[in-house]
């Protein structure tokens, strides 16, 4: 059963990306159950936004998928989020928001997705960016949390602002993997860019367990840039077993 929850995620989000982009406030929503499973999906958009969702829940599972995306003046946002339980319970929650204004533009993806066989997975992804007065902002998340029999929780967070002439970009990326045991993972990325400066931030955490015991991974990148600077984070990556 996991690797045909696995199958039908990766197809959704494959189908969801390779997607040609629609006009302005493109929503889809999908909730799949079977053999005594709820499934929820929600999906807005609102403005220059695509916003995706998918629940798929069986054998008694339960699976919840809520997708928002805003994209407002010169900005995009695209939001995907899916959930997939057998006899387990799954969260996913993708929010995605660009503003770009002034002259300024931004762009702002974010991707969620919770799986899990008999135990409880939540995943959270936030993907923030706003430019203004001709500043550039682009902010990516990815966030996924998968388990068998164990608890996973996964969030990811992506803040990029960008302004009077600056750029910004931040990348974050989270995994909480478990069999029969705890995995937390959490990350944020911020960036500040201004007067024509340019920052970058680049968090990423795996945190896997097996067995009893819990563990958590914890990533935190943050650059500013202004007056032309240029700051940057390199890509952090952690595995727990």
């Amino acid at each position: 059963m996991k690797r045909i929850l696995t199958t039908l995620a990766g197809f959704v989000l494959s189908a969801a990306i390779l997607a040609a982009p629609g006009l302005a406030g493109e929503a889809r929503s999908v909730a799949i159950a079977t053999n005594g499973g709820s499934a929820v999906s929600t999906a807005t958009a609102v403005g220059n936004a695509r916003s995706q969702s998918y629940a798929v829940a069986a054998n008694g599972g339960q699976a919840q998928s809520n997708s928002s995306a805003i994209g407002s003046g010169n900005g995009f946002a695209d939001s995907r989020s899916v959930a997939a339980a057998d006899h387990g319970t799954a969260l996913s929650n993708a929010n995605a928001d660009a503003r770009g204004l002034f002259g300024g533009s931004a762009i702002a993806d974010s991707e969620s997705t919770a799986f899990t066989i008999g135990g409880v997975a939540v995943s959270d992804s936030d993907a923030i960016a706003d430019g203004v007065r001709f500043g550039r902002a682009i902010s990516r998340s990815n966030s996924t949390a998968t388990s068998v029999g164990g608890v996973s929780i996964s969030g990811v967070r992506a803040v990029s602002r960008g302004d009077l002439g600056g750029e910004a970009i931040s990348d974050g990326g989270a995994v909480a993997d478990t069999f029969h045991g705890v995995a937390r993972s959490n990350v944020e990325a911020v960036s500040d860019a201004g007067l024509h400066g340019r920052a970058v931030s680049n968090a990423r955490d795996v945190t896997i367990t097996t067995g009893p015991i819990g563990r958590r991974g914890d990533i935190f990148a943050r650059n500013r840039a202004f007056s032309g600077g240029r700051a940057s984070r390199p890509v952090f990556v952690r595995g727990v077993r």
